[in-house]
């Protein structure tokens, strides 16, 4: 099954898709999301079709018109890549000319020397985030505004699970998403999502 997948920002009329919508008889489905490109692939209207056609093994052929279009983050968009080239379905990018897999069903070098370059940058985004992180709790020390944990207390299971971070990478486990790709699109440990799961798991035996 081919499909052709398209995002614009709004439904208000002030983007069209129809730029990113030509050459497009080919296809058997035109999916395209209005919402923002922070909302993960997955998550959005149209993109939680691709998901179930991903999981059900019909999914042969994924069209985009620009790489973004797969995420908001350069994370995002490695992940999604990785997946489907794992998975054996091929995906093709109109801007720039790109794709996973070439014609004789191999992983297409040049695309991947593109990836590569996006792997690195991404890396380098991970380590600007942390420097920034680490910075301004430096700043909040200074100014005797940080403290961090109090000494002595701990994280109930309870005070855990009411977290943001720990309510998303639950969502992501509950949608059956591997443990290396919840720490990138978090981001966050292996370990604090296995410390995530396990409060989870000790609330419900106790429940």
């Amino acid at each position: 099954m081919k499909v052709f997948y398209s995002r614009v920002s709004s439904n208000d009329g002030s983007q069209n898709p129809e730029r990113q919508l030509q050459n497009l008889t080919q296809f058997d489905y035109i999916l395209t999301d209005y919402c923002s490109g922070a909302i993960p692939l997955y998550q959005r209207p149209k993109g939680s079709q691709i998901k179930k056609l991903i999981d059900d093994g019909t999914l042969k052929h994924l069209e985009i018109h620009s790489i973004d279009r797969l995420g908001r983050s350069t994370l995002d968009v490695l992940s999604i890549w990785e997946e489907l080239t794992k998975k054996g379905i091929t995906i093709i990018c109109r801007n720039p000319n790109i794709q996973n897999i070439n014609d004789d069903g191999k992983v297409d070098m040049f695309s991947q020397l593109m990836m590569s370059i996006l792997s690195t940058m991404a890396s380098f985004e991970r380590v600007l985030i942390r420097d920034r992180q680490m910075e301004g709790i430096k700043i909040r020390k200074d100014k005797m505004l940080y403290s961090g944990r109090r000494i002595g207390t701990t994280d109930t299971p309870e005070r855990l699970l009411q977290k943001e971070k720990s309510k998303k990478i639950l969502m992501y486990i509950d949608k059956g998403y591997p443990y290396h790709e919840i720490a990138k699109i978090v981001p966050c440990s292996k370990s604090t999502i296995v410390k995530i799961k396990k409060a989870k798991e000790a609330l419900t035996a106790v429940a």
